[in-house]
């Protein structure tokens, strides 16, 4: 028997849920023994010598390992669920939660998490994520500011950093800048989760989450250079350079290769297990291949994940597609919890309380360089002005910060704890102060247009539904015995002439807008089409088909939800279209042919095309025949002009001694009506 919660019972399940989870944290934290992880500066950061254990210990440790994962993961989760509920960001969330554990059970004296576990098994799921699924064709558009603000940018954060920090903390200059390229890489998890929710516009996602993806790379070979010069003294501008140049080139060129080798591969691979594993073994095996050459490992998985996202999709089946794209969502979800928790926990909030001078300098610091960076290099590209405040306070520090801090040699003496200091502070106020004010920033700059038409028709369909549920409450009363007949019919009438009335207001508003009808449409189809791969899942289950004949069905679902034109949705759209009172033929621009023909596949309108060329200019065009359902003329019309577009075109001069060109307006279509007595589609 299923017993109904209030809201306040599950926040308190989700709270008990939360305290056992600290519980079974803590006791296997107090009984893990911490190994010791020396810290020498090598060629790359991740080249850690991991001491030998053997027998009982080993095991034992392991299985400390694999519960206290566990139980990470599912501190995540209930998270999760409260950060939905309180509308909090979910990487802001598990940070406090990371910090309330640090507190109660002192986990950095307890359990020591070396970097790699940072740099070779966390980081990269979440960069080739990123990567794999940013398009080429947008990273190129905005190429140009991108790698000012990840190559420039970082050297320009490194210097300023590492000059105001030394200005204001007495710190040698070699030992500033170590700090300085330590907290150069961004980390906008937070931030880019928080666009994908309120829908900003997505070449500012693309610029923020391409200069992440790139400075991260550099971040860690600037760090690299900076530390054996903090270390050894010796400085050499040429050969840094070039150090610079062969580890970064390097490690693109090894993820370019890596890259389009699985992907030549999965064109060759129809097993969607297998599609997935490749993509796998990409991600890690980029990473691991640049470090045994002594490259950047990250900026491997960038070169990896780009080729992989863009190249390798061609040659999966869409049933593979979503596969993948499903796995390496879920990977990245991982991932993050992972890394924000431990973040959390790696934080000694009494070590900050303690140097709170030298952290506010660093925080000054590193405001100012982002400053100076962000809107001193985005006039390369012509970024806009409302783009650059948000690129600037969306400059967050996360996981490649901690994992350097905690990489620092024992070499640098007293000053590895103060910069350690300095980064978890600068780490800590980046997510809590900017990633919590980051949405009132976006709204308070007006950064999201709203559509009005949805809004409305949003509030209405709110209504209608409430108006729906209070009828069908009075119902059920009076089937109970709780209502007399005679008060239910007194009741009755009234309110449900009330829903009828609202359920009508949704179909005007909804009526109004023809992309909003067909964005609601395809919602609808997805949801219809994903009830169909969970019924093929229980006729599996329960045995009623064989697992060929599921493979079989489930990649024509799957082909389907990736595929609007699929025979199943063509069905499902056309299906209130048959009522055809006449026929209505359009000549559009070619160019405007595909926009215009999706519009109306989605409003379930019949259109067949028939490629034509005259008119104006002799250009090419497309007339279209489309069957006009009984009172939709008006809505068919409004839909053509809102996918056809108006061009501005240069004539030559009629007189032969004019040189001058005339410019002309091409309108977007030409629209004629006819009456028929009878409409077939064959």
């Amino acid at each position: 028997m299923k017993i109904p919660l209030q809201k306040t019972n599950r926040f308190l399940v989700f709270g008990i849920l939360l305290v056992l989870s600290s519980i079974a944290i803590t006791s296997n934290a107090l009984a893990f023994s911490p190994v010791e992880y020396p810290t020498t500066v090598e060629a790359s950061v991740s080249e850690i010598e991991l001491p030998a254990t053997a027998g009982e210990g080993e095991e034992e440790n392991i299985m400390v390992v694999i519960t206290i994962v566990i139980g990470l993961l599912l501190v995540a989760s209930l998270v999760g669920i409260v950060a939905n509920r309180l509308r909090l960001p979910y990487t802001v969330g598990l940070v406090l939660i990371g910090l309330a554990l640090s507190l109660s059970i002192q986990t950095q004296e307890i359990i020591e998490i070396p970097p790699e576990i940072f740099l070779g098994l966390l980081v990269p799921p979440l960069i080739f994520e990123a990567a794999f699924h940013i398009r080429a064709k947008d990273l190129f558009d905005d190429l140009l500011p991108i790698l000012a603000l990840a190559i420039p940018g970082v050297l320009i954060t490194t210097f300023l950093v590492g000059g105001v920090v030394a200005l204001g903390t007495g710190f040698s200059m070699a030992t500033a800048l170590v700090f300085g390229s330590l907290v150069a890489a961004t980390d906008p998890v937070a931030v880019v989760a928080l666009f994908r929710s309120l829908g900003v516009p997505k070449r500012l996602e693309v610029l923020l989450e391409g200069e992440s993806l790139f400075n991260d790379g550099t971040a860690i070979v600037v760090f690299n250079l900076m530390v054996v010069i903090a270390v050894t003294g010796v400085y050499d501008p040429i050969s840094s350079i070039i150090d610079f140049l062969v580890v970064a080139g390097g490690g693109l060129a090894v993820g370019f290769l890596l890259g389009a080798l699985i992907s030549q591969a999965i064109g060759f691979i129809d097993d969607d297990m297998i599609e997935t594993t490749l993509t796998t073994i990409l991600a890690f095996g980029a990473y691991i291949i640049a470090e045994q050459f002594h490259v950047s490992g990250v900026l491997a998985v960038v070169a990896a994940g780009l080729v992989s996202g863009n190249i390798g999709p061609r040659g999966m089946s869409p049933s593979s597609r979503m596969m993948v794209f499903n796995f390496w969502e879920y990977a990245a979800f991982m991932a993050n919890s992972v890394v924000f928790l431990l973040i959390g926990l790696q934080i000694n909030l009494r070590l900050l309380i303690d140097d709170w001078q030298v952290i506010g300098w660093a925080i000054l610091a590193v405001l100012v360089a982002r400053a100076v960076g962000v809107y001193g290099l985005s006039w390369i590209g012509k970024v806009p002005i409302r783009y650059k405040h948000i690129l600037y306070w969306g400059g967050l520090r996360g996981a490649i910060s901690l994992a350097l801090a905690l990489s620092l040699p024992a070499t640098l003496g007293p000053d590895r704890a103060e910069i350690q200091a300095m980064a978890f502070g600068v780490v800590l106020f980046t997510l809590l102060v900017q990633g919590l004010t980051m949405k009132p920033l976006i709204n308070r700059i007006g950064l999201i247009d709203h559509n009005v038409l949805k809004q409305e028709y949003e509030r209405r369909q709110a209504r209608a539904v409430m108006a729906k549920n209070s009828y069908r409450q009075l119902q059920e009363m009076h089937l109970g015995g709780l209502l007399p007949t005679h008060l239910f019919r007194m009741m009755a009438k009234p309110m449900k002439q009330y829903a009828d009335d609202l359920a009508k207001s949704v179909m005007d508003a909804l009526h109004a807008d023809p992309k909003l009808e067909a964005e609601v449409i395809s919602t609808v189809m997805r949801e219809m089409v994903l009830s169909q791969r969970s019924a093929l899942n229980d006729l599996l289950r329960g045995g009623t088909i064989s697992e060929e004949v599921f493979t079989h069905l489930a990649r024509e679902v799957d082909t389907a939800l990736a595929n609007q034109n699929a025979d199943i949705v063509e069905h499902i759209l056309r299906g209130h279209a048959q009522d055809i009172r006449g026929l209505m033929t359009v000549i559009i621009q070619e160019a405007d042919e595909e926009s215009v023909i999706s519009i109306l596949n989605q409003m379930g309108v019949p259109v067949t095309r028939l490629p034509s060329v005259g008119g104006f200019l002799d250009r090419r065009n497309s007339t279209l025949l489309v069957g006009i359902p009984n009172g939709q003329d008006a809505n068919i019309i409004q839909a053509i002009s809102s996918g056809s577009t108006q061009r501005v075109a240069s004539l030559p001069s009629l007189i032969e001694e004019d040189n001058d060109e005339t410019s002309v307006i091409i309108e977007g279509a030409n629209i004629f009506t006819f009456e028929v007595e009878r409409f077939e589609e064959l």
